[in-house]
């Protein structure tokens, strides 16, 4: 069965030629355009031309060019979605609607295209009234208000089916290594996309930066965490290193930071330095370390959480490293440790790795040390201090 599943899924690679051949017809378009456009300048040239005459030539030069670029969405989009990734990840002239695209997303925005075409065609009847048969402009609008209605109804279908996607990615997936899942959140909240990405997050548990108890900190000021807050760091590709003692609140600022990249529209994958060892490792012994990589190019914000609390065995140190140098300028990192940089050699074991991915790490970073006494103990030794002073 295996062996008959992966010969059907090959088969995609029959639709490859279709896309090519689209990519011929966009040479067409291209000739059209030009040509179109010769002809605008010769009339204009000449003096044969009124203002109708350019007005129509023009609306032509942008049908052709609205044309183009639906044809540039079904190639690249489709082949994309339905025959194999072109790896785009991180290159600079990536297309905004690529990084987010699915058939879903891919058949509403081809439908919004038909619509702003069926408009071209529309104006140019109606520019050119006076030679346009009634009947072609009766059915002209028609047809483009069907076109519209199509849309509309395609956009509409798309919110439950987008919904409806993201419980699909919230819900348990086939992973080697299961990682923590966001645990209290109400129906109410699953509702909206924001929400979706903090559930598909994996947070331990929801922590805000309001709920961070900021009094007994020394330091960062308070306008360190405010500036954090505001997320900018995601849009820089720039990193963020929390540092300091156990229990001064690593780990609740980095889930804040990445309920904050949530919100504002950025997906943020979390889990321990251990797992995420142990999910590349498991990776590479598939043999599908790269695609794994990649996979994770569409995590703008990934938080490995505790490096240096336990200790990594075997190839983890390597694997956490080429983890911090794929992502070196790409997309960002959010990284807790009990360690400052110059102990990271106990943690990976080795110098040269250590250094090398310090220096990736903090070359585009806000690296923050968290100085203030344990949460974790202060109730504690409140508690030793008032028997204390009972007995004295």
């Amino acid at each position: 069965m295996m062996t008959l599943g992966c010969a059907l899924f090959a088969t995609r690679w029959l639709q490859a030629p279709l896309y090519f051949g689209l990519v011929a017809a966009q040479g067409v378009y291209v000739y059209k355009f030009f040509n179109e456009l010769w002809h605008l300048i010769d009339h204009v040239v000449s003096g044969r031309a009124d203002e109708t005459h350019v007005m129509l030539a023009v609306l032509k030069l942008v049908d052709v060019v609205m044309i183009a670029n639906l044809l540039i969405m079904v190639i690249v989009g489709g082949y994309e979605t339905f025959v194999s990734r072109i790896g785009l990840q991180g290159h600079r002239d990536q297309p905004e609607w690529l990084s987010h695209v699915n058939s879903n997303v891919l058949k509403v925005k081809l439908a919004t295209a038909i619509v702003g075409i069926s408009s071209v065609h529309l104006l140019q009847m109606f520019v050119d009234v006076h030679h346009t048969p009634q009947h072609d402009l009766l059915w002209g609008t028609v047809i483009h208000m069907a076109f519209i209605a199509s849309a509309a109804i395609l956009a509409y279908m798309s919110g439950p089916m987008a919904s409806h996607e993201h419980r699909g990615q919230a819900a348990p997936a086939p992973q080697p290594v299961v990682l923590p899942r966001q645990r209290d959140h109400t129906p109410d909240e699953a509702g909206s996309a924001a929400e979706a990405r903090i559930e598909a997050a994996g947070f331990p548990a929801r922590k805000t930066l309001e709920m961070f108890d900021d009094g007994l900190l020394r330091s960062p000021g308070p306008q360190t965490l405010a500036r954090l807050g505001k997320a900018d760091f995601v849009a820089g590709h720039r990193n963020v290193v929390l540092l300091g003692a156990p229990g001064t609140g690593k780990t609740h600022l980095a889930v804040a930071l990445g309920l904050r990249a949530c919100q504002a529209g950025h997906p943020v994958l979390f889990a321990t330095a251990a797992e995420w060892a142990a999910r590349l490792g498991e990776a590479k012994a598939a043999g599908r370390l790269a695609k794994e990589f990649a996979r994770l190019d569409e995590y703008p914000v990934l938080i490995v959480d505790e490096v240096g609390y336990a200790p990594l065995d075997d190839e983890a140190p390597h694997l956490l490293f080429q983890l911090v140098s794929h992502r070196y300028e790409r997309a960002s990192l959010i990284v807790t440790s009990d360690r400052p940089f110059g102990r990271w050699e106990e943690v990976f074991g080795d110098a040269g790795i250590a250094s090398a991915a310090v220096d990736r790490l903090a070359h585009h970073a806000e690296v923050v040390t968290l100085d203030a006494d344990s949460y974790r103990t202060r109730g504690l030794a409140a508690a030793v201090a008032g028997r204390e002073g009972t007995v004295l």
